[in-house]
């Protein structure tokens, strides 16, 4: 029988985990709700699940892109249509996770009306000014040129305020009644998972990743310039050393986690302790 729940957490919180164990048990629809996991050359830094285990379930928004090419909510609507149509016609429950919560949001909220991309001829900082005096009610940190970008052009295209032309051109959600759970730890034991998955990630081989990676394309990638990434070219370039790797990629995903528990509270999210998660979870199918 069809029908849909999203999983959401902090990374590291084992959220996929908990989706791919209850894809298995029940043969449910996964979507991966995470912005990363679409390249298909990284496979480590993003705690992709693995293609063993990818082989076994009906996996969508993995492995879509090459780090070169851009990823965007619209895109990643499209692929959540694609995962629906699949799970209807064959019956199957679709399960939403992952930490891109923004992309969760947007499905419920709806897309705003697209505006073209153009030259840009400013820097983040005039860019961020500009913002400030015009339109303070943008969210954007100062370093993501991305949204910067993208201020700028709806500002320079169409003349209006980019936060109210965003508000004014917003169409209607696709995603209506999910029920949402938030998968939560104390925060000193979620510390400790994110310790415990860095050592697993460098043992299994991100700085041979990183090393492929920066080798082989552009070091100004969004995508490798992510958590894990962006530190390991740091070590490669020696300018931290290997101890000091590991204490920044710790610091920085918890930092993440942060972040993300804050963003998380802008849903009406059903908390799951992580120790009963997968008895409730199991209830519903």
């Amino acid at each position: 029988m069809f029908f849909e729940l999203a999983l959401i957490g902090t990374t590291a919180s084992g959220k996929t985990a908990l989706a791919n164990a209850l894809a298995l048990e029940f043969g449910a629809v996964v979507l991966s709700l995470d912005s990363l996991c679409v390249y298909r050359e990284i496979n480590i830094a993003n705690a992709k699940t693995s293609p063993q285990d990818l082989a076994r379930m009906d996996y969508f928004g993995v492995n879509l892109l090459s780090v070169r090419e851009r990823f965007n909510v619209a895109l990643f609507i499209k692929e959540y249509e694609r995962a629906k149509r699949h799970a209807r016609a064959q019956g199957k429950a679709l399960i939403i996770t992952g930490g891109t919560g923004f992309y969760l949001k947007t499905m419920l909220d709806g897309l705003s009306e697209k505006v073209e991309e153009g030259p840009v001829f400013l820097s983040n900082d005039e860019i961020y000014a500009l913002r400030c005096e015009l339109d303070p009610h943008f969210r954007v940190e100062k370093n993501d040129s991305y949204r910067l970008k993208k201020w700028l052009n709806i500002y320079e295209s169409t003349g209006q305020i980019p936060s109210e032309f965003l508000q004014n051109t917003r169409q209607k959600g696709v995603l209506e009644g999910i029920e949402i759970y938030e998968l939560l730890w104390e925060r000193e034991d979620l510390k400790n998972k994110i310790a415990k998955r860095t050592k697993m990630m460098l043992k299994n081989g991100l700085l041979e990743e990183a090393s492929y990676l920066f080798k082989n394309f552009d070091g100004n990638l969004k995508p490798l310039n992510s958590i894990g990434l962006k530190e390991s070219r740091d070590f490669l370039e020696g300018k931290i050393s290997r101890d000091e790797l590991e204490i920044r990629i710790n610091t920085h995903t918890a930092q993440l986690a942060k972040r993300q528990r804050t963003f998380n509270k802008k849903f009406s999210a059903k908390p799951l302790n992580h120790q009963n998660a997968l008895t409730i979870l199991r209830s519903k199918f």
